[in-house]
């Protein structure tokens, strides 16, 4: 079993790294890639150091799995060579997400759709995972109709450069910037860039994504994006409407016993998902559940995330040990 993580110096390589240690993901070779810049560095993983190797020479090694976290131009570049190679490429990046030939998968939702041919993955969206995964069982119960989503997105899906700027802008350091504007004290109605509609990709990733993965192009979905100063993870408002009705109790012991959610809805104690108390964690965080008032079979729900994690690193993972178990690498 040969693993490769590339883009293994970012944020999302460096989670990867930590959930593959955690989950004692089993490999007998691990190449580590990362920039030009890097190659020929060490970084430490299990005790043990590794050699950072280039695309390049990764690709010629034939890794078993390769995990993806450089970047769309770099895995519309390099998924193929690697999947010619036979590797299975797992990609965080939005380049593959899209291709009618590709799976855009979150495994609790719709791994069942992996097939033995399937060579490049296409690992969805941060704030779109963690919203499927709230929702997905609630859609089988009572199909979705329309959903309205705001989320609330951490500094950390920009990546290490954004982090920097908020905690220089803390303590009123001038340094590079990544946004616009200042992010600390702020929010930024602008993730990704802004398109011909008036939205940005980022809010048409979460539209199109949605539908993909929950195999039904007839779902409504309408989101707005914002940046905000945190770093725990992502917070989204989701108002989701169905053509059957519900009781909040049906739909609280739904989301109870289905693996990967943890109910977090006590508002009398205050307890209710936050980024602060999610980060590191692998769990979509699911609270503030009530009926829309305004509507019928209307619900309000909250949901948090670490986007590192389940929106990114936990799920590529999660994915790669899904294809093992179902015997789906050469």
């Amino acid at each position: 079993m040969k693993l490769a993580v590339v883009g293994a110096t970012g944020l999302v390589g460096q989670e990867v790294l930590k959930v593959l240690e955690e989950r004692k993901f089993q490999f007998d070779e691990l190449y580590l890639v990362a920039s030009v810049k890097s190659v020929g560095q060490t970084l430490r993983f299990k005790n043990k150091d590794y050699t950072i190797l280039s695309i390049e020479e990764c690709c010629k090694l034939a890794p078993d799995v390769a995990i993806f976290s450089a970047g769309g131009g770099t895995s519309l570049e390099w998924a193929p060579k690697f999947a010619e190679m036979g590797t299975i490429v797992i990609d965080n990046s939005s380049a593959w997400r899209m291709d009618p030939t590709k799976k855009l998968i979150v495994p609790e939702i719709n791994g069942h759709e992996l097939k033995i041919d399937d060579r490049i993955i296409a690992n969805p969206n941060c704030s779109t995972i963690q919203m499927v995964m709230a929702l997905a069982p609630l859609h089988v119960k009572y199909k979705l109709k329309r959903i309205v989503v705001s989320t609330y997105q951490s500094v950390t899906g920009t990546g290490k450069d954004a982090v920097q700027q908020m905690m220089d802008e803390r303590g009123n350091v001038e340094g590079q910037k990544v946004y616009p504007h200042r992010i600390d004290m702020n929010a930024l109605p602008h993730i990704d860039v802004f398109t011909e509609n008036g939205y940005t990709k980022e809010e048409m990733k979460m539209v199109n994504e949605t539908r993909k993965i929950l195999g039904d192009q007839t779902i409504g979905v309408t989101s707005t994006t914002v940046r905000i100063p945190t770093i725990g993870g992502h917070a989204e408002a989701v108002n989701a409407e169905f053509y059957h009705d519900f009781s909040l109790s049906e739909v609280r012991e739904t989301l109870v016993n289905t693996p990967g959610i943890i109910v977090q809805d006590n508002p009398k104690n205050n307890l209710y998902p936050m980024p602060i108390t999610a980060q590191g964690k692998d769990e979509v965080f699911v609270g503030r559940l009530r009926r829309d008032e305004s509507q019928p079979n209307t619900l309000n729900m909250w949901v948090v995330a670490d986007n590192l994690r389940k929106g990114a690193a936990t799920n590529a993972v999660q994915i790669a040990e899904f294809m093992l178990e179902k015997s789906l690498v050469y």
